[in-house]
């Protein structure tokens, strides 16, 4: 099947069941046989000596179904129903609208494996395709089409027509079915060599169970509306179903020793996706369209009558009764409690920690099994390995190790599976965890825990420590993601999972340098979704390598992991996620300045502190490095005062409250830093914690800019409108130009300072005592720290960029963009201003007023 991608993202799972396979045929020339057919001889194969879930047919087991071919390679099914008709899907042949030439297809007959000899086969040509004139879409039904070959086949034990049934024909709900074909045994998992034509029972699914299925949201919150003329056949739980490549092969049912063509396999969502089953055309509805089109062949189709009218059973339960088939992985009786969890002993090797995938397998890492230096000495002697499991009273044995293709190359493919000898009976207390497929996407504020994984350690301290949860994609991906690449968007796969812990690290504490996976948890039911490798600095992992990428080929080597939907679904009103694409450049230090716009009140300033002073007052304070806040000297140091105060600092709070999604940090300050300035008191200090502090939404430095004001930036003044309180509130600035600047302030400026013009109504909206800071957004997305305010006024602030080379030298780690923009600051001596303005400063709220039509401010708001 091939993926439509129709949703408002990149993937869809919606799965049309097309597919080609690429192998040379040699078509030999074969006449047809002449001779009359019976309706009699339909339907009923002659006794003779994949589909997902399936398994091998029998030579002539299914002796009407073809392989369509276009050009070299197997493209869909489809079911012989006359010696010159085929029967098959309307979109394996229409194309963006438009009908493919009959000319391009072959039919090959009586085939059984499509590799190697194909004995009792043979070719024909495609004379015409037919197709209903209602059709555009497999969503809107019609999916069928008629296929007239070129000869007549030549009919025999392994090439025989099936039977349709008649307009009135009535299949029994829960009937077991069968579908056939060569197409993938799993999605995106082609049937492996040597194509031998795959079967699969299938049960029918009646009307309003199947829509009750498909009216409850899905993968990309897809839901579907079943109309007139579509049939549903499959399981709630999933597992068994077509796949990409059987699309127009054959559903039939047996009745009275025939069997019948219930059902032309159409589409899917996925293939054996759980509460997905697959759509089939129903071709009883068809029945006088097709008799319309091949009339005038002989000898036609067959309709035989039912053999015996299916007496009334049971009604189809109500929509709202139906049944819904719950996940069979993922459930832990508590957290920390996992059912999943697998130790591995090998002779010479420390214990390997892993996870239970399926009956018969589990994942681990690869260096478990390599050695480190070289990746390479594997273990060969499986006889003696053991593997340990919840509730099992002795320890299992291995049958077969399987490293992923990439483990010696990428430490992010760093992953092996083990097949136990037998599969295990799974139960409550033994369960595998659940895998995701690679369109997950794992909600920002999942709520996660770490697991064990590889060589790793017993955690330490309280089970509360691995507690986690998952920031938003555009936090994790620029934090640790390359400057200026796209954020993946939702649906494609991530290329890195970030949680956010809610405890800090205790002094002294150390993780022993172990490796974790992530559990993430949606509507009960808990995902492997990442691992990490070994932790620097005894630090909990700060990102996981996403494990959805590597489900494929977990998928493909276990064929039974639990790979399971999505089950959460919360990407706001329009059903899609609102972050931003892009990520601002980086420093040379990292990530600084992120703010993205979606996030809720009180998440958007996560470098803004709360600085403490001796118990007495509260000032703000501005993040500039893991371990460095910067705050006004006249607020934390009073004048004339000899002894340094006790400071202490709040990171990620909103007044009393902590932020949404964060966490509070608190730190003390161990020293405070002053630059050396003569004459004048410097109106910065730099407060030192005495740890450093992890980047997260609720903690993460500032940008600083050099000097001047960045072209085309945004400015605010940010403080707290009631220092009681403490809730942020940001007041749009904007910041005179040097000659305003100097004019207004002439005789009360000190160098180095901005002036900036509040937005009408917007210049009480902070109060000054606690020296609030003015922050820009440049261009290119980064928030930068201009300065902070001076002594008692609204509109002085002292800036960042003359003190440079102080905080630079003082913190190794503070973050300065490159300089941009014309300097800032006024040769000294300058006299630019206009003479009735020469000391104006005692109304300098009206003279800025009446220069801004004579002189433009850096920027507006």
């Amino acid at each position: 099947m091939t993926f439509l991608r129709k949703s408002a993202f990149h993937q869809s799972v919606l799965s049309v069941r097309t597919h080609v396979r690429n192998w040379s045929l040699h078509i030999c020339a074969f006449r047809p046989t002449p001779g009359a057919f019976w309706d009699s001889d339909c339907g009923r194969p002659e006794p003779s000596a994949r589909i997902v879930g399936g398994t091998d047919s029998r030579p002539g087991a299914w002796p009407w179904q073809v392989s369509l071919h276009q050009g070299d390679g197997h493209v869909c099914g489809g079911s012989l129903i006359a010696p010159s008709w085929v029967l098959s899907a309307a979109h394996c042949f229409v194309t963006n609208g438009t009908l493919e030439p009959a000319a391009e297809w072959s039919v090959l007959l009586g085939v059984h494996s499509q590799d190697g000899p194909l004995d009792g086969a043979h070719v024909r040509a495609v004379a015409a395709i037919l197709v209903p004139d209602n059709y555009s879409n497999v969503e809107l039904g019609a999916d069928l089409a008629l296929l007239r070959l070129a000869s007549p086949a030549r009919l025999g034990p392994t090439v025989r027509p099936v039977c349709l049934p008649r307009a009135g024909h009535r299949f029994v709900h829960g009937t077991a079915c069968w579908a056939t074909g060569w197409g993938d045994v799993q999605e995106a998992d082609p049937l492996p060599l040597p194509w031998v034509l795959q079967e699969v029972e299938l049960r029918l699914l009646g009307e309003a169970a199947c829509q009750c299925l498909y009216s409850r949201p899905g993968p990309f919150n897809l839901t579907f509306q079943l109309l007139p003329g579509m049939l549903c056949a499959g399981y709630p739980e999933g597992r068994r179903d077509t796949c990409q490549g059987d699309s127009g092969g054959p559903l039939v049912c047996e009745e009275g020793g025939r069997w019948f063509q219930a059902g032309i396999t159409s589409f899917g969502f996925g293939c054996g996706r759980r509460n997905r089953p697959g759509v089939f055309t129903a071709v009883a509805p068809y029945e006088t369209w097709i008799r319309d089109q091949v009339t005038g062949s002989e000898p036609g189709p067959a309709f035989p009558s039912q053999p015996q009218e299916p007496q009334s059973g049971p009604r189809e339960p109500r929509e709202e009764n139906c049944t819904i088939a719950p996940p069979e992985c993922g459930k832990a009786p508590r957290p920390g409690a996992w059912p999943w969890a697998a130790q591995v002993t090998v002779p010479g090797f420390r214990p390997c920690h892993g996870a239970l995938v399926s009956e018969s397998w589990l994942l681990t890492p690869a260096s478990c099994f390599l050695d480190s230096g070289t990746w390479d000495s594997r273990p060969s002697d499986l006889d003696a390995w053991r593997v340990l499991l919840p509730s099992r009273p002795r320890a299992e044995r291995v049958a077969r190790l399987v490293l992923h293709e990439n483990a010696s190359h990428d430490h992010a493919a760093d992953l092996a599976l083990l097949r136990l000898r037998a599969p295990v009976n799974l139960s409550s207390a033994l369960r595998p965890v659940c895998l995701a497929h690679p369109e997950h996407y794992f909600l920002p504020g999942s709520r996660c825990r770490l697991a064990r994984w590889g060589r790793g350690e017993p955690a330490p301290g309280p089970g509360a420590q691995l507690e986690a949860e998952l920031l938003g994609g555009w936090w994790c991906h620029c934090l640790y993601g390359r400057q200026g690449a796209p954020v993946p968007p939702a649906g494609d796969p991530p290329r890195a999972l970030c949680p956010a812990y809610q405890e800090e690290e205790e002094a002294g504490h150390c993780w022993n340098d172990s490796s974790w996976s992530l559990v993430c948890r949606e509507k009960g039911t808990w995902f492997l979704a990442g691992i990490s490798g070994i932790s620097g600095g005894c630090l909990r992992p700060r990102a996981f390598t996403p494990l959805q990428t590597h489900g494929p080929w977990i998928s493909h080597v276990t064929r039974g992991a639990y790979l399971e939907d999505q089950l959460a679904w919360d990407w706001g009103p329009e059903g899609e996620v609102t972050e931003p694409q892009t990520c601002p450049p980086h420093t040379e230090h990292g990530a600084c300045g992120l703010r993205p716009e979606s996030a809720p009140a009180g998440v958007l300033w996560p470098w803004l502190a709360e600085v403490h002073v001796a118990g007495e007052r509260v000032c703000t304070g501005i993040l500039v490095a893991p371990g460095w806040v910067l705050a006004a000297t006249h607020c934390v140091l009073r004048p004339g005062s000899t002894t340094v105060p006790y400071v202490e600092v709040y990171l990620g709070r909103v007044g009393a409250s902590p932020v949404p999604q964060g966490h509070q940090v608190s730190r003390l300050v161990t020293s405070i830093r002053l630059p050396r300035h003569l004459g004048l008191g410097p109106p910065l200090t730099l407060l030192e914690l005495s740890s450093r502090v992890q980047p997260s939404p609720s903690t993460l430095p500032i940008c600083l800019h050099p000097g001047g004001v960045p072209p085309g930036a945004s400015c605010w003044v940010l403080g707290w409108k009631d220092p009681r309180d403490r809730v942020p509130v940001a007041a749009p600035v904007s910041i005179l130009t040097p000659r305003l600047c100097h004019c207004l302030y002439q005789g009360i400026l000190p160098p180095g300072t901005f002036c900036v013009l509040y937005a009408e109504g917007q210049d009480d909206r902070c109060e000054v005592t606690s020296a609030p800071p003015l922050l820009c957004q440049t261009e290119g997305g980064s928030w930068v720290l201009m300065g902070l305010a001076v002594r008692g006024s609204r509109e002085l602030f002292a800036a960042i960029g003359p003190e440079e080379a102080w905080i630079s030298q003082t913190v190794g780690e503070a973050h300065f963009l490159p300089p941009s923009g014309l300097p800032y600051w006024l040769p000294e001596g300058s006299d630019l201003c206009p003479p009735d303005l020469a000391g104006a400063s005692g109304s300098p709220g009206a003279a800025a007023l009446f220069l801004l039509l004579l002189t433009p401010l850096i920027q507006g708001w």
